[in-house]
């Protein structure tokens, strides 16, 4: 089967955006979480749609006009300031340990950008997370785990010397794509790979 690389960070609206879509490709997923301020700050990229007032307009209404495309949920999370993203990182990577990568990936997104439960401590997590059927006995514990941070900061920095500056970004094989808009292509990589 073929395979896909799929590197992310939570608080990307187009990744969220993305990973909505990119299970219908029908290909294994390979799940990569990376913290985007910190990658954008290895790699010299700036957060231009936060200091570019236009472009923040832009992107508003050019968001909705994908969520209308996909007719999925989406909404700003009323919690936004208070959530670790780093802890939604440690906490796919925990699931990954456990097999449970793809469920996890799909509960936090949609709760992050869908649903917009709370998300806000380790409980919260852990309890959208049971709600999609991801667990262990030491799920709670291992999502703060500062060896988890480490390996979150050794994904991020495998992403920046893969050539990733911001998310979403997707690899078949070699051949980079970046955005929720390049699924075309995509398809066309994964043929030509098959």
């Amino acid at each position: 089967m073929a395979k896909l690389d799929f590197y992310f960070d939570y608080r990307s609206p187009y990744a969220y955006l993305a990973q909505t879509q990119v299970r219908m490709l029908g290909v294994d997923i390979a799940w990569r979480p990376f913290e985007i301020l910190q990658l954008m700050d290895k790699v010299g990229n700036v957060p231009t749609s936060i200091t570019c007032k236009p472009k923040g307009k832009y992107l508003g209404a050019d968001l909705m006009r994908w969520v209308g495309k996909y007719k999925v949920p989406f909404q700003r999370h009323p919690q936004s300031g208070a959530i670790d993203a780093r802890r939604l990182l440690r906490a796919t990577l925990a699931a990954a340990e456990i097999g449970q990568a793809d469920a996890a990936v799909a509960a936090i997104f949609g709760a992050f950008w869908g649903s917009g439960a709370p998300l806000a401590t380790v409980e919260d997590v852990v309890a959208v997370l049971n709600s999609a059927g991801v667990g262990g006995p030491s799920l709670a514990a291992r999502i703060d785990d500062p060896a988890l941070d480490s390996a979150l900061d050794a994904a991020t920095d495998e992403a920046a010397a893969r050539g990733v500056f911001g998310a979403p970004t997707m690899y078949v094989g070699d051949e980079m794509f970046f955005g929720n808009d390049r699924f075309d292509f995509v398809r066309a990589s994964l043929g030509a790979a098959a």
